[in-house]
């Protein structure tokens, strides 16, 4: 038996329903883009020593990889440490109606666009730069500076007190809260460790918007957050460094090896010695045409006639790169220490090329070769960087996989491959590295020609770094990325390993809302949409 008034009544209660859930969605979803839309206008209200740009920000769409952009709503630059707290205080107390996020930029060396926030807030830290730096140059010595400051600005500054900071990178023309907040690697971490074993406090605006001072002694869980935390549980804005006593000139020497076991023998034993070398990296040169004589405008070889026979074409060959620093008083004792160190090293013989120049000069060498590019148009290029930490242990068999094989030629960029020592390293710290007492640093430094399709392409560089991380997946290597890119939360947590829980512990803490550094793809802020 039918019954239409049921059936009728039935019917319009559907209606009823969709329509009213219909209305609540658009309520909603007209409720967060009033909100978003009135995001302009509550940031110009906020009290600020500097100023919010809302326009002309494409530059903070870009960095050095040149791969990602993605155009952010605003850009603060401050004047204040209180400017970065307010703004992000406001976006806190806007909760998780807001869509807005908050990415630190320093001078724009990301290269996948881990300093972007796509419609979000970047933060100009290099408007920050430019105070002035309180040194205390007692037993300890160390120099008070902002997250904004350029390396390369503080070691001018620490050279009038006869000082330079201890661990350096490779570019000096990097940000402070840049490097802190990943690890900043380079020749000089083998015994001094990274840069962020070598900080005494920092000042932190946490995701919630409150301004910290800690150390070791003082809100010490989030001292060691924010160092190598990727940006993840607070914006560094100030940071103490530790300082030595600086040279004034350095024995920059190279040579050559053609088996890699000899080369990464000596590597290990030179940075295993009490008495040994300032600077110790290496370069992997595959298939590269006379390599001795494109390295004597800077360089002379200590046997001229036979460094004029060496033939590189066609060879896999490693050259290890070392430093000595002296003062000008102490040449004839710095030159014994070399000649002593180089004696117990298995290089080729007629290949050991040495110069001798500044201080200033070897450590800002980056900027010379950025002079060159950018003349030639060949800076602001894609760089499909990959960067490798791999343990003692499984480095030949890396060497043995890829060198050669995979990888067919180093012509479009250097390959850097360096040993450290475990010891130099916090486990407290956000950084993740190999458990073992010794991993290598190895380094793919690509830099891709745009548009091209061809072997010197972007999406070329790219297959080839995955063939790498496939090759070490496979072969379980126990590899951790240094600069990591990853795309979901999963590859993350595979990344951080047992250390994961830890890591989302103080995400919760310092910044539960997530709105700090969302171009790491580590975290997704939660929008409510009611």
């Amino acid at each position: 038996m039918n019954f239409p008034y049921v059936s009728f009544a039935k019917h319009n209660n559907i209606l009823f329903i969709r329509t009213l859930m219909i209305l609540l969605l658009s309520c909603a979803t007209i409720r967060v883009d009033f909100c978003f839309s009135s995001v302009p206008t509550s940031l110009r209200a906020l009290p600020l020593e500097g100023n919010f740009t809302f326009t002309e920000n494409e530059f903070a769409a870009r960095d050095y990889g040149n791969q990602y952009h993605f155009l952010p709503l605003a850009v603060l630059h401050p004047k204040s440490v209180s400017d970065i707290a307010n703004t992000i205080k406001h976006i806190w107390h806007m909760g998780p109606l807001s869509k807005l996020t908050v990415a630190a930029r320093g001078h724009g060396h990301s290269t996948r666009g881990q300093a972007q926030a796509d419609q979000g807030i970047v933060i100009n830290m290099e408007s920050l730069g430019g105070q002035v730096m309180q040194f205390n140059t007692g037993q300890l010595p160390y120099v008070d500076v902002s997250a904004g400051d350029l390396w390369i600005n503080i070691l001018h500054e620490s050279l009038k007190h006869g000082l330079a900071p201890k661990s350096w990178t490779d570019y000096l023309h990097l940000t402070v809260g840049g490097t802190l907040s990943n690890a900043g690697i380079s020749g000089q971490a083998f015994r001094h460790g990274p840069q962020i074993s070598n900080v005494h406090q920092l000042e932190v605006v946490t995701g919630k918007g409150d301004v910290v001072n800690c150390s070791e002694k003082q809100h010490a869980d989030l001292f060691h957050s924010v160092l190598g935390g990727l940006g993840q549980f607070g914006i560094i804005t100030k940071a103490r460094i530790s300082l030595e006593p600086a040279p004034k000139m350095v024995k920059w020497i190279r040579v050559l090896y053609s088996d890699f076991s000899t080369f990464s023998r000596d590597q290990e034993l030179l940075i295993s010695a009490e008495h040994t070398f300032d600077y110790i990296e290496g370069l992997v040169i595959i298939n590269r045409t006379d390599v001795l004589n494109s390295w004597r405008s800077s360089f002379s070889p200590q046997d001229p006639a036979q460094a004029s026979k060496f033939i590189s074409d066609g060879r896999t060959l490693f050259c290890l790169e070392l430093t000595k620093n002296f003062n000008p008083d102490e040449v004839d004792t710095a030159n014994k220490e070399v000649e002593n160190l180089l004696s117990k090293l298995s290089y080729i013989q007629s290949t050991l090329l040495m110069t001798e120049v500044s201080y200033v000069e070897f450590l800002d060498r980056v900027h010379t070769s950025e002079l060159k590019l950018r003349s030639k148009g060949m800076w602001d290029v894609p760089h499909p960087w990959l960067n490798l930490l791999i343990p003692r242990s499984k480095i030949k068999y890396f060497a043995q996989g890829v060198f050669g094989n995979i990888l067919k030629d180093t012509k479009s960029g250097p390959v850097l491959i360096y040993p450290v020592n475990k010891s130099k390293w916090d486990n407290r710290t956000s950084f993740v590295f190999p458990e073992e007492d010794i991993f290598y640093m190895v380094a793919f430094l690509f830099h891709a020609v745009p548009s091209s399709a061809g072997t010197n392409g972007l999406e070329h560089f790219l297959t080839l770094n995955k063939r790498i991380l496939d090759f070490c997946a496979v072969a379980h290597l126990g590899v951790k990325q240094y600069l990591a890119h990853y795309t979901t939360q999963e590859q993350w947590q595979a990344h951080f390993g047992q250390r994961w829980e830890v890591f989302t512990q103080r995400k919760s803490t310092y910044d539960p809302l997530a709105i700090l550094a969302p171009g790491q793809r580590i975290f997704q802020k939660r929008v409510s949409i009611l």
